[in-house]
């Protein structure tokens, strides 16, 4: 088996910096769209990558283990570094061998196989809106509209665990599997992304061709595409040289001095992970959760470190939690729903004081 590859990466037409991150070392390919402003999401993205890449050469660890360990890097990066307090990435990734693909996921990003003119999307969106979908509460096209479409239910690097998708999946000879950041599913319609990719046969010119598709109808996020192509024959791997369509690198790492003390810092941080200094520091992190049997707004995580919350109530509600655990869709709740500011995270109690209203049979005022 052949795998001939194309790898593109774009800041877009809006965002300031690339936060995206993209690993192309055959047979390992991987997408992480990094969160947390300032400069917190490309440390996130590019901090779990490394660690995935540096746990793959040792051969000893499941891709699910690495993206655990991963998890935990981001996570106790964020926990030491005020800088980046609060910074989460996306996380999808994919092994190609004579078995098939292998694929481990967390988070929005996606992956998908184009299979004898059908896409099918491989993987599942940790998204709130996704939730309600599978609740039966929205359609998928009011899920792809929702205001709430890009709250994370899961992500990397925001708790002290994750729970990895991970899936095992048969390609043949023509398939064509493709990884990308939401910056092009949510400029592309998923026809749009198959159209391209069934009248572009080579890989590089594909990821390209989604790239200037995404910021033709706005690229309003950083944009990522990986696109594999499974071929017979001997190899593993062509044409996997990572390229940019935009200044930024398709690692986000400018200087070459900062790139190789991060790359140092991240096979310490996945090696000796226990003995990594917390300094707790969560003021830019918000969740919604559960508070004296009332719904709540939170401002930090919700874990306990060395028997410390991390995390203080900022406002409770007059949401009954009990009322809520009624409501299939937020089942998470007491685990907590989290958002990327306080505004997102007041939005997330009003949709969920309107779905409480909605099952008594009332309606918002």
């Amino acid at each position: 088996m052949r795998i001939e590859a194309g790898v593109a990466t774009d800041i877009g037409r809006v965002r300031e910096r690339n936060e995206d991150s993209v690993l192309a070392e055959p047979p390992l390919f991987a997408v992480a769209d990094g969160m947390g402003g300032h400069r917190g999401g490309a440390v996130a993205s590019e901090l779990a990558l490394e660690c995935v890449e540096e746990l793959f050469k040792t051969g000893k660890a499941s891709l699910g283990d690495m993206v655990r360990s991963a998890n935990r890097a981001v996570f106790e990066r964020s926990m030491a570094d005020r800088a980046v307090t609060g910074m989460g990435t996306t996380l999808t990734v994919v092994t190609v061998d004579e078995d098939g693909a292998h694929l481990a996921h967390v988070g929005d990003s996606r992956a998908y196989l184009l299979r004898a003119g059908a896409l099918r999307q491989l993987t599942d969106d940790h998204t709130l809106v996704n939730r309600m979908v599978q609740a039966g509460e929205i359609t998928r096209s009011e899920a792809d509209v929702h205001p709430h479409r890009n709250v994370l239910t899961r992500a990397l690097g925001t708790e002290p665990e994750v729970d990895v998708d991970v899936e095992d999946v048969p390609v043949i000879d023509g398939d064509r599997v493709v990884l990308c950041s939401d910056g092009l599913t949510g400029m592309v319609s998923e026809p749009q992304i198959q159209a391209i990719l069934e009248a572009t046969p080579n890989p590089q010119e594909a990821a390209d061709r989604l790239i200037k598709a995404a910021n033709r109808a706005g690229g309003i996020d950083n944009i990522t595409v990986v696109v594999l192509d499974v071929r017979e024959g001997e190899g593993l791997a062509e044409g996997t040289a990572a390229r940019s369509s935009s200044p930024i690198a398709t690692r986000p790492s400018p200087d070459a001095i900062k790139r190789w003390s991060i790359r140092v810092a991240i096979a310490l941080v996945c090696i000796v992970a226990a003995f990594f200094v917390v300094r707790i520091s969560i003021d830019r992190q918000w969740y919604v959760g559960e508070s004296s049997g009332r719904v709540a707004v939170f401002q930090g995580i919700p874990a306990e470190f060395a028997g410390l919350r991390l995390s203080h109530v900022v406002l409770e509600t007059d949401i009954s939690a009990s009322d809520v655990a009624a409501l299939p869709l937020y089942q998470g709740l007491p685990d907590g729903i989290t958002a990327n500011d306080r505004d997102e995270a007041l939005a997330i109690v009003e949709q969920i004081r309107a779905d409480v209203k909605a099952a008594s049979g009332t309606t918002t005022p």
